[in-house]
């Protein structure tokens, strides 16, 4: 039975007395997963319909359209900004999902959280084939040995192209240096919008059910190691009720509620000592409280209230540290100041430079891509992150937690180069346009110190055009696009 709160419902025994409840579950089969997608190829799409076919969901329970997209901007724009664990049970097996953000600028989520699984859904949109941040991921997915499923979504599209495209993503997965046994990778096509999956374009379209079977068969169970309780934090939430929150896969051991464990630094460092207080797994949609988690499975901790992502949690005689994946350095960086004209205070409440400076400073323990450093006048900090939209997205939740103040124009990020001279950030940047307008957009990019690597028909009267650009000659190319 299942109460409000995280409660224990006690058996009273004839003489009054509590009988604790027997919580503790047969250990399952387990599968860990990531799915890796560009913005738009149907992650979250194919992830509420693994929920609802598994039978996550009652019958007559209403869920939410892309029921995992659960913040506020996220439903708005429509891509996932935040890294989000879930899971289905299967076969009498639990599959541990998690459902990464399809956009560079929040690569620092997906690099975290790549660490936690040992099989990857790579999820390709059947009209317009791979895309850069399917790149970006896969090939950091490829370096750390992770299995891959190639699922061509979206093969009801007219302008479909299922050959061309998986001859693409071959060719991708050999230019990534992937190894003989991730070059056989298996291919499933489908529509997540419509609910199905199959070993052939024009197979059963009846349910995902050759996916899960798929993920079962091809996917490794999680590599375990002797000896007591050890965890890699790759997550990090601020819970009203439960304080800190921190999300990963357990490496050895095993973790109940009141353990004394420890927090230690990527150097070895102990950075804090305390008590679990709840251990939270993820069921569903929902996190719940279970009595033991076990080697291997995803779970997330509360009771510390220091330890922050890349720190590893373990027993107090543990003094060495997991290894951390290291996270790719911030290329763009922007001032946040208090508002000093003569509007101020008109539309916020928190204008402090103290209270911005805390905020960011909160927003930088959980979110590793981004970096925070105090100017000299202490009346504004400088904000480096990963692009665009990471910086836009935390301005944009600022403004409505009551935040009010001035931001200054993006500047790119340069870094020294160790036999001398200055490096600056280069992208990768691929347009579909319309055949009649691609040499104006040859053009405006030529302009823009971007260099042309590819141009190809991708269909339906379109050309792909694919440049490397400095990040310098692309801030303010969007809106002229």
């Amino acid at each position: 039975m299942r109460l409000p709160f995280g409660g224990i419902l006690a058996y009273m025994g004839a003489a009054g007395q509590a009988r604790p409840p027997a919580l503790r579950q047969t250990p399952m089969s387990l599968r860990n997963i990531a799915i890796i997608a560009h913005v738009d190829h149907g992650k979250t799409t194919l992830i509420d319909v693994l929920l609802r076919q598994s039978g996550a969901f009652r019958e007559n329970q209403r869920v939410a359209e892309r029921a995992m997209d659960s913040n506020d901007l996220e439903r708005e724009r429509g891509i996932p900004i935040l890294a989000k664990v879930t899971s289905v049970v299967w076969k009498d097996t639990r599959i541990n999902i998690v459902d990464t953000p399809g956009h560079a600028d929040f690569g620092g989520e997906v690099e975290r959280i790549l660490n936690m699984v040992d099989g990857a859904i790579v999820l390709v949109d059947a009209a317009e084939g791979p895309m850069p941040q399917t790149k970006f991921v896969l090939q950091k997915a490829l370096r750390l040995g992770i299995r891959p499923i190639v699922a061509i979504n979206k093969i009801d599209r007219p302008d479909e192209r299922h050959v061309e495209v998986l001859n693409e993503i071959f060719d991708l997965f050999s230019a990534l240096d992937a190894s003989e046994e991730q070059l056989d990778f298996p291919v499933l096509y489908g529509s997540a919008k419509q609910g199905w999956m199959a070993a052939t374009p024009d197979g059963a379209r009846e349910s995902t059910g050759p996916l899960l079977d798929l993920v079962l068969k091809h996917v490794p169970e999680p590599k375990t190691e002797e000896g007591p309780f050890r965890m890699l934090c790759t997550t990090l939430e601020a819970n009203p009720y439960l304080g800190r929150i921190l999300t990963g896969r357990i490496t050895s051991g095993v973790v109940k509620p009141n353990m004394a464990i420890r927090a230690l630094s990527r150097d070895g460092r102990v950075i804090e000592e305390g008590r679990v207080s709840k251990v939270l797994a993820f069921r569903g949609l929902e996190r719940q409280p279970i009595e033991e988690g076990q080697a291997g499975d995803i779970i997330a901790l509360a009771g510390l209230g220091t330890a922050t992502v890349a720190d590893t949690l373990a027993v107090p005689e543990v003094t060495v540290p997991l290894p951390a994946q290291p996270i790719d350095p911030p290329t763009l960086s922007m001032t946040f100041r208090i508002n000093d004209g003569p509007l101020a205070g008109q539309e916020g409440d928190k204008v402090q430079s103290r209270v911005i400076r805390e905020r960011l400073l909160r927003e930088a323990e959980g979110n590793v891509a981004l970096k925070i450093t105090e100017n000299a006048d202490h009346d504004s900090s400088e904000v480096a992150g990963r692009g665009e939209l990471q910086l836009g997205i935390l301005i944009e939740t600022m403004r409505r937690e009551g935040f009010e103040l001035t931001i200054g124009k993006p500047r790119v990020v340069y870094r020294d180069a160790e036999g001398g001279g200055v490096l600056e950030p280069i992208e990768e940047v691929i347009i579909d346009v319309d055949s009649e307008h691609s040499g104006a957009v040859v053009q405006k990019l030529s302009e823009r110190r971007a260099e042309l690597l590819d141009m190809r028909p991708s269909g339906g009267g379109r050309t792909r055009l694919v440049f490397h650009a400095p990040t310098r000659g692309l801030i303010g190319y969007q809106s002229e696009l």
